[in-house]
């Protein structure tokens, strides 16, 4: 095929998604359409990278401005979304050398890849194509994960409305406890997801400030479980205060490494699949102190709830997808802004930019001495961290008393390749 001036663009969300995911797409596609002599149509991917696999191909130029505006405040992954890692050249180089093929038949000449870390190493590995199988593209890989686990930037997107959303529903929840802690429930308990990192669990912690003090105890993944260290502040808490609340991540391990999760099932990326840990702390709890309690699973709702959002983290989510392009139209490859903070009073930030080799496959944890003492806490300098982040409220339109938001007509693209199975 003739290389052309003007290239398509390729963007895909991978992995979980959250409640600004879709902002960083409505930063993508706008800035795109901003520059019609560089890029010609941004296609998305069906389901993500099987989409590219595939050729499943959405065409977003086929969507209104209205429409695409209107991404900014909706939830979830308007193009679908997967859980699929890309094994290395050497070990599928079948799947490789189909993407080629794709992004040839296609005319693609950018790939903005919207995920975490798994999606930071595809990224990365999409990247060197140029290099091992003569075809260039550049490749930006745009920040997102609601665990906040991704190095080198400050934080990701999509954090801080989960952040918001546990705070809040930590607050309120206490506040529910509190108010029948006297002849029925004495400990709620609340898991919140979080496989290796505490960032979201920490987030519980901001519930309790100065004017509002509440009994939490944060499980954190990064501190291994101490049953009877546990069950003593349980004790203490409720009978201080008449109840008690904990915020549980899903990655809390024992003193033997293992979950206290762990079902002994994989995802698709090999990781153990985590799910009901709340209802393990609750029976430890009843064997161990006899207390009557209630537990919750935030899942998906964690994720979804826009209503909610912050509006730092919605606008940090716009701007990652807005800078990916602007990145790329630099002559950037395998790179991925970054959120920088400037100050925590007032609360600055600005775009920064990552080799992905630093991003790929790193883990970022919580530090030290963002945890209390005795294992249970967020210190001052960790609530200093993650205040700045749930600032402010970006609420969606409503009708009726409910959110308006926007489902894309996703018009595919023909096909111009046989099929391709995974």
């Amino acid at each position: 095929m003739a290389k052309s001036k003007t290239k398509n663009a390729f963007y895909a969300q991978s992995g979980g998604v959250t409640a600004v995911i879709n902002a960083s797409a409505g930063g993508v596609i706008e800035t795109a359409r901003k520059y019609p002599k560089k890029i010609g149509k941004v296609y998305a991917g069906r389901n993500g990278i099987i989409g590219a696999l595939t050729e499943d191909l959405i065409d977003t130029s086929k969507e209104s401005v209205a429409a695409i505006k209107a991404l900014r405040h909706t939830p979830s992954g308007a193009f679908g979304s997967c859980r699929y890692k890309l094994k290395s050249l050497e070990q599928n180089r079948r799947e490789y050398e189909r993407l080629i093929e794709v992004f040839k038949a296609h005319d693609i000449g950018y790939f903005f890849y919207n995920g975490g870390g798994d999606s930071a190493d595809t990224c990365l590995k999409v990247s060197q194509l140029a290099e091992t199988m003569g075809y260039s593209i550049q490749a930006i890989h745009v920040p997102k994960t609601v665990d906040n686990d991704l190095p080198i930037t400050d934080n990701c997107p999509g954090f801080g409305s989960v952040a918001k959303y546990i705070a809040v529903s930590t607050r309120e929840a206490s506040f529910d406890v509190a108010s029948m802690a006297k002849t029925s429930t004495k400990v709620f308990i609340l898991e919140v997801m979080g496989r290796h990192a505490g960032w979201i669990a920490a987030a519980g912690g901001l519930a309790s400030t100065a004017d509002t003090e509440i009994p939490i105890i944060i499980l954190f993944p990064e501190i291994n479980f101490d049953k009877a260290k546990f069950l003593a502040k349980v004790d203490e808490n409720v009978k201080k205060y008449g109840y008690c609340t904990v915020v549980v991540s899903e990655g809390v391990k024992s003193a033997d490494g293992k979950f206290l999760a762990d079902q002994g099932l994989k995802d698709a990326f090999g990781h153990a699949q985590l799910g009901g840990v709340a209802p393990v702390v609750a029976s430890i709890i009843k064997e161990g102190l006899g207390l009557k309690y209630h537990w919750g699973v935030a899942d998906y709702l964690q994720r979804a709830a826009r209503h909610i959002a912050s509006k730092s983290d919605v606008d940090q989510a716009y701007t990652m997808g807005k800078a990916a392009v602007e990145l790329a139209l630099k002559g950037n490859n395998s790179v991925m802004p970054t959120v920088v903070r400037v100050s925590n009073k007032p609360y600055k930030w600005k775009v920064g930019v990552t080799p992905l080799n630093k991003v790929a496959n790193v883990e970022k944890m919580m530090p030290k001495d963002f945890i209390t003492d005795d294992g249970f806490g967020i210190t001052a300098k960790c609530r200093q961290y993650l205040e700045p982040l749930i600032q402010g409220e970006d609420y969606p339109p409503y009708k009726n008393g409910m959110p308006q938001y926007v489902r894309l007509k996703n018009v595919a693209v023909k096909k111009k390749l046989g099929e391709f199975k995974l």
